[in-house]
């Protein structure tokens, strides 16, 4: 029941992960180290897919959407977090914590539900190499990624209508260095208990139940290739990627299932789960695929040598 007479928070002020300032600043070259890694490592990535003639296939159009929403994603918490360790007071206004809730948790679904359409990708091209190319046609392709975003933007438009509706008239400070639902509905001056289930079976339920299918699924497709010749390169090559997205797959829902699929109680872990989730996760995306796969290892080299390297050599020859 909201109180019929109250003050309006209109800004939140953030605890951060550390009071101390030498841990901060420890802190902030780490991460700040973190974030410049992920914007040339995922950049570098979009670059060499759409550059290079020998990477058309559906799966690398759809890891050039990954990195790009690990761009987005990277980019929604990292530069206020790396900002705030120079403020004494770390703020953010109402408006600013609504916007960064809902990017957070638009990209963030919108990468589950991609990682979804790539387990869809892997299962054509293994169980129906014949017809792959008719099955994932660039127009589907593209259908799917649009459903994604469409999907992400859904859930994300549910839980800012279950925030904004609340009533915030008390505290108004965050034990975090972001704003989350996780955080701001524990400080609603109300009965959150109906929002809370609410998104706990939209966020949590979600990420259980599609973390679950896409680990059976992906066990099947490697049950699928040992049956083929262990020696066959393009066995092989299937099996690394299938891999490489198991690995992509533990790493995004792991920590999400953590937060989510569970009351939003504070537990300890909660900063160091959030850190890994929002600022580490996505650098991990870009090492994985360049490290496991060798066309993009090999597209990656010749990118760097025609385009950085001869314009080098270009300008000490003038």
């Amino acid at each position: 029941m909201e109180p019929a007479n109250y003050t309006r928070v209109t800004e939140f002020v953030l605890t951060g992960l550390s009071q101390t300032r030498e841990v901060q600043l420890v802190l902030f070259v780490i991460f700040l180290s973190f974030y410049l890694f992920i914007l040339p490592g995922n950049i570098l990535i979009i670059c060499t897919i759409r550059l290079d003639p020998h990477l058309t296939s559906p799966m690398y159009f759809l890891l050039a959407n990954l990195a790009f929403l690990d761009i987005w994603y990277s980019s929604i918490t990292a530069p206020k977090m790396l900002i705030d360790f120079f403020v004494e007071r770390k703020r953010i206004s109402f408006g600013g914590c609504i916007a960064q809730l809902f990017f957070l948790h638009f990209v963030g679904a919108s990468e589950m539900f991609l990682l979804t359409v790539m387990a869809f990708d892997r299962y054509a091209a293994i169980c129906r190499p014949l017809h792959y190319a008719t099955i994932m046609n660039r127009r589907l392709c593209s259908i799917l990624v649009v459903l994604s975003w469409l999907g992400g933007f859904i859930h994300s438009i549910i839980q800012v209508a279950l925030i904004v509706r609340l009533p915030f008239c008390g505290p108004n400070e965050l034990d975090s260095y972001f704003c989350d639902i996780t955080q701001v509905i524990r400080i609603a001056c109300a009965n959150t208990f109906p929002e809370e289930l609410v998104m706990i079976f939209s966020s949590g339920l979600i990420s259980v139940v599609c973390f679950i299918a896409l680990l059976m699924s992906y066990a099947f497709l490697l049950a699928m290739l040992k049956k083929h010749s262990g020696s066959d390169e393009s066995t092989s090559r299937a099996m690394s990627t299938c891999y490489s997205h198991i690995t992509i797959v533990v790493f995004m829902f792991g920590p999400s299932i953590y937060i989510y699929a569970r009351p939003f109680d504070s537990f300890s872990l909660d900063k160091v789960v959030s850190v890994f989730h929002t600022v580490i996760f996505p650098l991990l995306n870009p090492i994985i695929y360049t490290l496991r796969n060798k066309e993009v290892k090999t597209a990656m080299r010749k990118l760097v040598n025609r385009y950085i390297l001869c314009f080098g050599c270009e300008e000490n020859v003038c």
